[in-house]
């Protein structure tokens, strides 16, 4: 059984989760980050699950990575 994922973009963005699908088939810079967006949601959901232990200051960093990634992938949304 897989195990839920928090902050997936269509979670955090529910009113615009069918944008996000048809931008991510049709613009391939919103798929690029979406994939680093998803790739590293998942490894920050894999180190507070304690799968895979990560230094604190790269946690931190990839938290503020998927926040910029955020913002980027929202203002692409809004347009």
């Amino acid at each position: 059984m897989s195990q839920h994922t928090p902050h997936e973009l269509a979670e955090e963005f529910p009113e615009l989760k069918d944008r996000i699908h048809t931008k991510k088939q049709s613009d391939a810079h919103f798929a690029k980050l979406a994939e680093d967006y998803h790739r590293i949601n998942k490894m920050i959901h894999r180190h507070e699950s304690e799968v895979e232990t990560l230094s604190d200051d790269h946690i931190h960093e990839i938290k503020k990575e998927r926040l910029a990634l955020k913002d980027t992938i929202y203002s692409l949304l809004a347009v």
